[in-house]
């Protein structure tokens, strides 16, 4: 009795996550599909759902409109740029508060997870008159240091849950055997900690490009990324859906495949764990 019961469990828990996910992928879903059609059938109503005319157009005419590459060579650069400039903070920092803990380091996670609370509508003036004055609106090196500083809580908190999992016995007997503390956090922590490093890194990436807020009020041409040429398909004479979702497609596309291939690296950093 017990053993059916468990069975029709996992049954339910099943068929309920398979719901789950197809119904987060169903805008992504139906996004593809309206690539693929003409702008008739792309606000056809009933909705068209695989019996259309499939056609390459709205690629063509996104390509021909806007410079595709120029703007993924600039989410590539601002997102990797800005979790690298993250990690070299956060990982001395996650050091310090996960090993040489204060009395108020608690406290101080806290209050940098709650800067993530700030409405970034609250501070974007103060942030777009500074960033006018050091001439760095609209460039990458703009968008890598907002987004590094908007990301930094995450970073720290994933780093520093991950290692406060490793003994630090270890640690000290790195000390012990004359390791610097360099040498401490190179040679022995970073090791140590690769499955958790490599999840905070896959998110930080993808929070980094999909971020469009500040993507789209520091940025005019130059440094634009892809969340930005998603935006440019919304204008005064409409709304083109099958071209826009062409734009998101080609826009969703790298950050899906690398998602993809990375979701075991990326579950087993999420439950990370050092010695036993």
């Amino acid at each position: 009795m017990a053993r059916a019961v468990s069975t029709r469990r996992k049954l339910l828990t099943t068929v309920f996550a398979w719901l789950v996910g197809l119904a987060i992928f169903f805008p992504i879903l139906w996004t593809i599909l309206t690539s693929f059609k003409t702008e008739a059938a792309a606000i056809a109503s009933p909705p068209v759902w695989f019996n259309f005319h499939w056609t390459l157009d709205n690629y063509v005419t996104v390509q021909n409109r806007s410079n595709y590459f120029r703007h993924f060579s600039n989410s590539v650069i601002i997102s990797v740029g800005s979790t690298l400039l993250g990690l070299i903070i956060a990982i001395p920092a996650a050091w310090s508060m996960a090993f040489v803990p204060a009395k108020r380091t608690k406290d101080v996670l806290m209050w940098m997870l709650s800067t993530k609370m700030l409405p970034p509508v609250g501070v974007l003036v103060p942030i777009y008159l500074i960033f006018r004055d050091l001439g760095i609106l609209d460039t990458r090196i703009g968008l890598v240091i907002v987004l590094t500083l908007i990301n930094l809580p995450i970073i720290v908190w994933m780093l520093y849950t991950y290692f406060k999992e490793i003994p630090g016995e270890i640690l000290e007997a790195a000390r012990m055997d004359g390791a610097s503390l360099r040498e401490e956090i190179i040679y022995v922590l970073t090791p140590m900690a690769i499955p958790g490093m490599a999840s905070t890194v896959l998110l930080n990436i993808i929070l980094a490009w999909n971020e469009a807020f500040w993507t789209l009020n520091l940025t005019a041409a130059r440094a634009a990324p892809l969340t930005a040429f998603i935006a440019s398909y919304s204008s005064p004479e409409g709304l083109f859906y099958a071209k826009l979702s062409a734009a998101s497609t080609m826009a969703i596309a790298p950050i899906l495949i690398m998602g993809w291939f990375s979701q075991k690296q990326l579950v087993r950093g999420l439950t990370f764990g050092a010695v036993k």
